[in-house]
């Protein structure tokens, strides 16, 4: 018949003559490390969305929508094409102080020359691709929150860990120290 032990929680905590110094700093080190990954996670949570956000924002208004005429006809997809059917091409369009800027940019494969073709443009008259809408900001914000969160809790809870991993080994190397000690003073042999 196996023998059965009854499970004591909290047993680190109680005053027990068993309990030794090593079992309070490792009950005070669990708690540490929840308490800590929690919080920490998702503070970090929050500012990593935060700042996703704040980026996205940044792009919509730093970005714009300009009218471009293809300059040269637009080649095939390759043999081997993605998903995503538009190759790069040269591309030519006017500011609106009448300065003619040229830039390549991702077209529909196959276009004809002297097509007109809408792309994106940044601050400084460079293509750029087109900035996030509000429901992929947000999509990007909870991602990168979570994935953040999840970062910053494993990383505290992996430290609490390693503390752990040292009490264990000085606890085992306390307990072989104390039954070389009764070995000695008896000259009982153990193994």
């Amino acid at each position: 018949m196996a023998a059965s032990c009854a499970r004591v929680r909290l047993w680190r905590w109680r005053r027990n003559p068993l309990r030794r110094r090593s079992d309070v700093i490792e009950a005070w080190v669990v708690l540490a490390g929840w308490v800590l990954a929690l919080a920490g996670g998702l503070l970090v949570g929050l500012m990593a969305g935060d700042a996703v956000e704040r980026d996205a924002e940044q792009q919509r208004a730093e970005r714009r929508q300009v009218s471009a005429v293809l300059v040269k006809d637009a080649k095939g997809p390759p043999a081997r094409a993605s998903a995503d059917y538009r190759v790069w091409a040269t591309v030519r369009w006017a500011t609106p102080d009448d300065s003619v800027h040229t830039d390549e940019a991702r077209v529909p494969a196959r276009t004809p020359a002297g097509s007109t073709i809408t792309v994106w443009t940044d601050q400084s008259g460079k293509v750029t691709a087109e900035p996030l809408t509000e429901d992929e900001a947000r999509l990007h914000a909870v991602s990168g929150g979570v994935l953040a969160a999840t970062a910053a809790g494993g990383a505290v809870l992996g430290a609490a860990w390693a503390v752990r991993l040292g009490l264990e080994r000085h606890r085992m190397a306390q307990w072989a120290a104390e039954w070389e000690r009764i070995d000695t003073r008896n000259r009982w042999k153990t193994g």
